[in-house]
C-alpha cells in the first residue's frame, strides 16, 4: 500500500519519516517531489572497474544551470535529506523530467527501512539538456510493510552508503569484493 499525502504527513509528526527540508508544496497526493542538489560528479575514469574504489570528480551547478551531454554519465544528489523508519521508499522520476530525456537511476529506485541520508541519483541524457540545481527531479512513494523488520539498513554491518552526506557518492561495488578475500 502506498501512503497518501495525509499518511506522509502524519508519519512525519511521528517521526518515522523525516524529510529536510520540507516544502508543503512538494507534497503530492501520494508522494513528495525531491530536488536537484548543487553538486554532481563524475568518475574520472573513462573505463570503470568493479572491483576497485573508482574516483570521482564533484563539480558545483552554477545558478545559470549546467547543461548534461549524452555518453556522459553524472551522479547527483537530491537537495533532500531523508530518514525512513517504517516503510520502504522507492524514488522515481518526475514525468516532466523523463519528458525532458533526463533518467534519474539505471538501477537504485529502491530505498531501505532504515536509510538515512540524501539520494544519490544516477543521471543520463538522451540529448544535451541544461539542468538547475533546485528543480524537481523525482518523487518519494513511501509503501508500508508486513512483518517485523529484523535489522534497519543504517544498522547492518554492510551499509556501504550510511554515512551521511550532501554530496553524491560513487559506486561502492569494490566493498563487496574485499568481503571475499
Amino acid at each position: 500500500m502506498i501512503l497518501t499525502d495525509t499518511q506522509i504527513l502524519d508519519e512525519m509528526r511521528k517521526g518515522s519519516i523525516v524529510i529536510d527540508p520540507f516544502d508543503p508544496e512538494s507534497l503530492g497526493s501520494n508522494s513528495y517531489d525531491v530536488h536537484l542538489g548543487r553538486t554532481l560528479a563524475l568518475y574520472k575514469d573513462e573505463v570503470l572497474d568493479a572491483r576497485v574504489h573508482n574516483r570521482v570528480e564533484y563539480m558545483t551547478i552554477p545558478d545559470e544551470g549546467m547543461i548534461l551531454i549524452p555518453q556522459r554519465f553524472y551522479l547527483g544528489v537530491t537537495r533532500e535529506y531523508t530518514e525512513t523508519h517504517r516503510h520502504v521508499p522507492f524514488l522515481e522520476g518526475k514525468s516532466s523530467i523523463g519528458r525532458l530525456g533526463i533518467d534519474i537511476h539505471a538501477t537504485a529506485g529502491k530505498g531501505d527501512i532504515g536509510f538515512c541520508n540524501t539520494w544519490t541519483l544516477e543521471i543520463s541524457v538522451k540529448q544535451p539538456v541544461r539542468v538547475y540545481h533546485g528543480m524537481p527531479i523525482g518523487q518519494l512513494i513511501y509503501f508500508e510493510v508486513s512483518g517485523t523488520l529484523a535489522t534497519p539498513y543504517r544498522q547492518k554491518a554492510g551499509a556501504k552508503y550510511a554515512a551521511r552526506t550532501d554530496k553524491p557518492v560513487e559506486s561502492m561495488m569494490w566493498k563487496n569484493f574485499l568481503s571475499k578475500e
